[in-house]
């Protein structure tokens, strides 16, 4: 088959119309052979010809015209609380697992503590959360893998328990099908890569189980990758680290760099041919703790074409929130007290160390406005198609002034639109820009 270019296509059209104009232009050669009444009909005729060709002519370049794709309808009469709930918005972390886990909690039903429940979630907007399995430190070798598929028996016991309000979600599709249903999506993470217990088979079984990011390290350095709290052995990843990260991409589960070193974070970066996410991380330009992200970071997070989740934790947000707390001797006990204090029963040290975790401060918290200012950060650095929602729910004791729970979602919207942001960029930081490297990365 001849292929023809549409610009030569458009050419072929106009030299027949022309002929067939001419040819109708062209005076009878006997007219005196035809009746008043043939003469009137050949002529309709010919003007009619004369009509279809040029009709021809333009249907021919609207044809061959370039398309654009269909963009996105904007509706600027829309309230923030209606672009809101309109919008798809997911958040990238939160803990809440380890409250089902050790406490028992239903969340299906409305909570009066805690940050999430899926009454709570409807309620503020919020149509996808990736729930972490998050494996504390103490977990080591296969009790940190047995620990991860604890907190992932209870996530499929959440959700499973409640199919009129939640569903699990494995990819893009299923949130945008989901979203229509409206019902949430529920995804599954991994906190701290020491889950694997440096074995690519596991990686592998967790995948399959329905995984979909994992972070390289939780605050513990491990087998294959160093932390941003602990102390380094590998300069960033070892071998196995890399094999770790390729694979990933290879089985279509997202390189999570929250928590990792800077070191790590480069090495991942060099290594890694899909977008990467900070599932929980913040702006280390505006408040300069470890766990935070450089200026040269979010530049480089950028050009890979991952996505930074802003993380609400007040100490991430405030250096003063920072500098009180730690003023007032907010701390933790130590694994090893904890671990003698229980007699090495690893499960109760998990419990007393979350419920630490989570005891709500009694100190001031950070104006809301510093939320605001952390993703605007980011965007300024790395541009709006780079940042989004990473709550860290359920696993901070402290949130900014006017974030109670997930029901206050709808606050960022009507502050990002009060900044001068579009409905449209709004939407991409609500979860649209997330959605883009979940597709990229599962192809789903």
């Amino acid at each position: 088959m001849i292929k023809v270019p549409p610009t030569r296509y458009v050419e072929l059209c106009c030299r027949q119309t022309t002929l067939i104009s001419r040819s109708n232009d062209e005076p009878d050669i006997e007219p005196w052979s035809r009746s008043g009444k043939e003469n009137g009909a050949l002529s309709a005729i010919g003007r009619n010809i004369k009509y279809i060709g040029a009709l021809l002519v333009t249907l021919c370049v609207l044809a061959c015209a370039p398309q654009q794709p269909p963009q996105p309808v904007q509706a600027p009469d829309l309230s923030p609380e209606e672009l809101h709930h309109q919008s798809l918005v997911i958040d990238t972390h939160a803990d809440t697992l380890q409250r089902v886990l050790i406490s028992g909690v239903d969340i299906g039903q409305r909570l009066d503590s805690g940050h999430i429940d899926f009454l709570r979630m409807r309620e503020g907007g919020l149509d996808a959360e990736f729930f972490a399995a998050w494996v504390d430190s103490h977990y080591t070798g296969p009790f940190a893998t047995k620990r991860a598929l604890q907190l992932i028996d209870a996530f499929y016991e959440s959700v499973e328990g409640h199919p009129d309000q939640v569903e699990p979600a494995l990819n893009a599709a299923d949130i945008e099908r989901l979203h229509k249903e409206g019902k949430v999506a529920a995804l599954l993470g991994i906190e701290g890569g020491h889950a694997i217990d440096g074995d690519l088979r596991l990686l592998r079984v967790f995948h399959r189980l329905g995984v979909r990011y994992m972070t390289l390290t939780w605050s513990n350095t491990n087998a294959f990758a160093d932390s941003s709290g602990d102390q380094a052995r590998w300069n960033g990843l070892n071998e196995l680290g890399e094999q770790v990260v390729r694979e990933m991409n290879r089985i279509g589960m997202i390189v999570d760099i929250s928590h990792v070193s800077d070191e790590t974070f480069w090495d991942t970066l060099r290594i890694t041919t899909k977008p990467v996410i900070a599932s929980h991380s913040s702006a280390r330009a505006l408040q300069n703790v470890p766990r935070n992200m450089t200026d040269e970071m979010l530049k480089a997070v950028a050009k890979n074409g991952g996505v930074v989740g802003i993380n609400f934790y007040s100490a991430f947000l405030s250096a003063d929130y920072a500098r009180r707390s730690s003023e007032a001797g907010r701390s933790w006990e130590s694994v090893e007290s904890l671990m003698k204090n229980f007699g090495g029963d690893l499960d109760r040290v998990a419990a007393e160390r979350y419920r630490l975790f989570e005891k709500p401060s009694t100190l001031e918290p950070p104006p809301f406005e510093l939320l605001i200012d952390h993703i605007d950060h980011v965007v300024k650095v790395a541009g709006v198609d780079h940042v989004g929602l990473g709550s860290d729910f359920d696993g901070v004791e402290s949130l900014p002034a006017g974030i109670r729970d997930v029901r206050d979602l709808p606050k960022i919207t009507s502050a990002l639109l009060s900044r001068g942001y579009s409905p449209g960029d709004v939407t991409k930081i609500l979860g649209g820009n997330f959605l883009r490297v979940l597709r990229m990365v599962t192809g789903g």
